[in-house]
């Protein structure tokens, strides 16, 4: 049977089990037994690889010992009992493992597995189905065969694109075909390090390692770009996701892709020893941090606008040299305040050479709103800011999920990457320009005849960064009126 429709029949399954409701807990039930199984799968590689290898799993919880029907005949348990193990045995456990008791490999597959599994959640209350469920999996996913190995990519694909449709869980999924032209711009080279401190599902860190892999002529060299791959995710779905991507992908033990808030450690706090040669990255934007997370920024950085946050957060993470492709909306090109300040940040320490503006329904069905990537590099300013504005192919008026983004789209801007001259589509803006009209950088491109109007999703953009900046006076006059009457 097609992986595909193994998925579909999978999904099917669980929609019949009371206890998951929609397709974002659908596919976190799914999440942590794909999981399991091919951590399990690549288990079984490292015990033929090293024979003295000791699993981190303890005796009665191996993947074979309960959830393989065809060699457990009669003994696999199901209904309760199998319910039973699974919430009161196998997840207390594996949220709790030890790993002092743990050294070298097991040590790290064990934080592997206690990481993934520290807010993972069995949301199946049927274990008939449950047994149905893990029955599919084992007769049709073998991850040990090289042939299902080559296609789960493509499906597992599949599944992180379903989760646009997965009401708010759709911010965790970036196009692949945009992905790849970031990655393949920014070229990382193998030796460097390759972060996103909001990584999603890992679209952009799959990507990089595949190009690092790519250069890599020898074992070791291997061993050295999956080193290189770092990730931070603070919500534990797209965390665990990502994890699975990683392993699919080739990178078996990604004990480097934590489960954290990048912006919950103060901006003072990151040294040299935390900077990276490469940042990737589409933080989330549209929404704003919990209360709090801002004092962690200088004064003239506080907001809780998210994407704001990480682009400050990107400049300080980047060494000298560093190069960054990271995908923001239109709001932060036009936004003043605040907004206006990073970018004068970002223009005066870093050398923002590129933005390529991208059009609406990139995001969709999550978003509606214009996005852009912008490529810079940290150690020299900006002296001007080439724009290249990407258009839907020919009989597209939006993307959607049977039109998606592709990369074949971005070959004009790989040609006039290297040689770049205005046309239809490209224009440079001085840097002067850009400072004096305030840094605004949503500069409209002055080689199209085209008569606009201008876009509701910019106006209602506009709109929501208008009351944030009343929210942010508002703040700092009760902080002002709260000073004064503590001195009386």
């Amino acid at each position: 049977m097609a992986l595909s429709t193994t998925i579909k029949s999978l999904q099917g399954i669980m929609r019949k089990d009371a206890g998951v409701d929609g397709d974002a807990q659908r596919i976190g039930q799914l999440g942590w037994l794909l999981f399991f199984k091919i951590y399990s799968d690549l288990e079984l590689e490292a015990q033929i690889e090293d024979p003295g290898y000791v699993s981190p799993i303890p005796v009665g919880l191996q993947w074979a010992e309960w959830a393989d029907q065809d060699a457990l005949g009669k003994d696999a348990p199901t209904g309760d009992a199998l319910l039973d193990l699974v919430e009161n045995r196998l997840f207390p456990t594996f949220k709790n493992l030890d790993l002092d008791t743990l050294s070298g490999k097991t040590r790290d597959r064990g934080a592997l597995l206690r990481g993934v599994f520290e807010d993972a959640f069995n949301y199946m209350k049927n274990g008939t189905l449950l047994r149905q469920v893990i029955n599919k999996l084992n007769s049709d996913i073998d991850f040990n065969q090289s042939k299902t190995r080559h296609l789960f990519g493509d499906i597992y694909e599949q599944i992180l694109k379903d989760l646009q449709g997965a009401g708010n869980a759709g911010e965790f999924y970036t196009p692949r075909a945009a992905t790849q032209f970031a990655v393949e711009m920014i070229n990382p080279q193998l030796g460097e390090t390759v972060l996103d401190p909001a990584c999603g599902t890992g679209g952009f860190l799959t990507h990089a390692y595949e190009h690092l892999a790519a250069q890599a002529k020898t074992p070791d060299e291997l061993e050295i770009a999956k080193a290189s791959i770092h990730g931070v995710e603070k919500k534990s779905l797209p965390h665990l996701l990502c994890v699975t991507n990683m392993m699919i992908h080739g990178i078996e033990v990604p004990t480097n892709i934590r489960h954290d808030n990048t912006l919950a450690r103060p901006l003072r706090d990151y040294g040299k020893a935390d900077q990276v040669e490469v940042v990737l990255t589409n933080p989330p934007f549209g929404g704003t941090e919990e209360d709090g997370i801002e004092s962690n920024f200088p004064s003239e950085f506080r907001t809780r606008e998210t994407a704001d946050l990480f682009l400050v957060l990107v400049m300080e993470l980047l060494a000298d040299g560093g190069r960054a492709a990271i995908v923001l909306p239109d709001g932060t090109l036009f936004g003043d305040g605040i907004k206006e300040r990073i970018k004068r940040k970002l223009l005066s320490e870093c050398n923002l050479h590129t933005i390529v503006r991208l059009p609406k329904g990139v995001f969709a069905p999550y978003t509606p709103i214009k996005t852009n990537i912008l490529f810079f590099s940290k150690g020299q300013p900006t002296t001007d800011v080439w724009y290249y504005e990407h258009p839907y192919p020919p009989g597209y008026k939006s993307y959607s999920k049977t039109r998606p983004m592709r990369i074949e789209e971005f070959e004009p801007e790989k040609a006039w990457w290297t040689n770049r001259r205005e046309n239809e589509r490209a224009w440079c803006v001085s840097v002067e320009e850009v400072a004096a009209a305030d840094y605004n950088l949503d500069i409209s491109n002055p080689n199209t005849s085209i008569e606009t109007h201008e876009d509701p999703d910019l106006l209602l953009a506009s709109y929501l960064h208008e009351n944030e900046n009343v929210r942010n006076a508002q703040d700092a006059l009760k902080a002002i009126l709260a000073k004064s009457l503590e001195a009386e």
